[in-house]
């Protein structure tokens, strides 16, 4: 059973671990910036957390799959993220944060299952993506400019 301690812990972790992330897209001025991705985190990791607890208190001796669990909080967050994508003027936006909110909640279930170094390094990881893969994507852009595919030939023969 998680003990009062661990359970704190968990909590912080993953609302460290989160704001780190949402501290990134705030800066950046993008839509789920700081709070709703601590929330976002939080919450994956508090369902993963309460998996735990009824899988130890309320089902002994029994076979319990927590996987479950976990799918329909990706289901869920899928629904986030969808709410970020905008479509509008011929291309799409918000691509990266619904997928940043995805990854936040795994972190988040990650944290709640116990997995602090995975969970870090996926931090990192993310962080490293977003920061740098983004300078890099942007310095591609302005040196060689935005790629357009060639028109489509729509007449008739």
């Amino acid at each position: 059973m998680i003990d009062n301690e661990t359970l704190i812990g968990r909590i912080l972790l993953t609302i460290l671990l989160s704001g780190l992330i949402g501290l990134e897209r705030k800066f950046y001025h993008k839509p789920a910036g700081f709070r709703t991705n601590i929330m976002v985190g939080l919450g994956s990791s508090l369902l993963m957390i309460m998996g735990l607890y009824v899988l130890e208190n309320f089902n002994p001796g029994k076979s319990v799959d927590i996987t479950h669990l976990a799918g329909q909080i990706v289901t869920g967050i899928g629904f986030l993220g969808a709410g970020a994508i905008i479509q509008g003027r011929g291309s799409i936006h918000g691509l990266t944060t619904a997928a940043g909110i995805w990854v936040v909640a795994a972190i988040g279930m990650m944290v709640g299952l116990g997995f602090y170094f995975a969970a870090i390094t996926a931090t990192i990881a993310t962080l490293l993506v977003l920061i740098v893969m983004g300078r890099i994507e942007h310095y591609i852009e302005q040196r060689f400019g935005h790629h357009t595919p060639p028109p489509q030939n729509n007449a008739t023969q």
